[in-house]
Order: C-alpha cells, then sequence, then structure tokens
C-alpha cells in the first residue's frame, strides 16, 4: 500500500462526508506527529500498533564493491519499528 491508497482507505473509513482532501490532511497529520515525536523524545508508541525509534548505527569499515577498496563509513541514524504483539497476533 502506498500513500494514496492509504488515503483512500482512511476516505473510505471516515464515511461519505470525508473527501479526499480531508482524509489527505488526516494521514499528512498523523505522519508529521510522528515524525516531530521521534525527534523530540526518540520514541513513539501507539498501543495496539507498535513503537517508532531511532536506532543507532556505529561508524564501520566497509568495502567498495566496484574496487574492492577499504572505506569508513560514517555512524548514523536511523528510525526503527518494533510491532506490537497484539497486531502480531492479527496477521
Amino acid at each position: 500500500m502506498n500513500k494514496a491508497e492509504l488515503i483512500e482507505a482512511v476516505q473510505k473509513l471516515m464515511g461519505k462526508e470525508a473527501t479526499k482532501r480531508v482524509a489527505e490532511e488526516a494521514v499528512s497529520n498523523v505522519l508529521e506527529a510522528i515524525s516531530t515525536g521521534i525527534k523530540k523524545s526518540k520514541k513513539v508508541q501507539i498501543i495496539g500498533f507498535g513503537t517508532f525509534s531511532v536506532k543507532k548505527r556505529p561508524a564501520r569499515q566497509g568495502r567498495n564493491p566496484k574496487t574492492g577498496e577499504a572505506m569508513k563509513i560514517a555512524a548514523s541514524k536511523s528510525v526503527g519499528f518494533k510491532v506490537s504483539s497484539t497486531l502480531k497476533a492479527s496477521l
């Protein structure tokens, strides 16, 4: 499912009076709130769905696949998601 399909699904769940624009704003606002929450507190937990959290990757040695030359890969951060046991059980 992509973002457009998610917007259509939200619009259907909101009922006939909801427009596509309202559903798009709702989806965008939820994604923005999750994004802000991760930046601010490093963790967003949605009971029954899962937890978004910041994961730190340490610097490490790697190899250039084209030349085989050793290179240093910088430390970075990414967002991880851990599914809740409720959602996992329903799959």
